[in-house]
């Protein structure tokens, strides 16, 4: 911050639920079918791990110059949006 610098950062979260329906999505679209592969698959079955190590990475690196936006992914136009709407706030903020 001192030097005009503005860090914005994004943790988007996507449900269980949404996620495996997205996967099945993906298998089933013939254009999206490049997007999942098995190691997707495997590591769904880490989620409580990886939700964890997010808890964990969140808590560490949260900082006064650098806080992160933690921000619903399901509904992806919201989600995105939301990414817009509070970029341009912390531009705003600093300018």
């Amino acid at each position: 911050m001192e030097h005009g610098i503005v860090i914005v950062k994004y943790w988007l979260h996507v449900s269980p639920r949404e996620q495996l329906r997205r996967f099945h999505d993906r298998q089933r679209v013939g254009f999206k079918r490049h997007k999942i592969t098995d190691e997707d698959w495997r590591n769904r079955k880490q989620r409580a791990a990886y939700d964890a190590a997010v808890s964990d990475m969140i808590a560490r690196t949260d900082t006064p110059a650098a806080r992160w936006t933690l921000v619903a992914g399901d509904d992806k136009k919201v989600a995105r949006l939301t990414v817009i709407q509070t970029f341009a706030d912390a531009l705003a903020k600093r300018l």
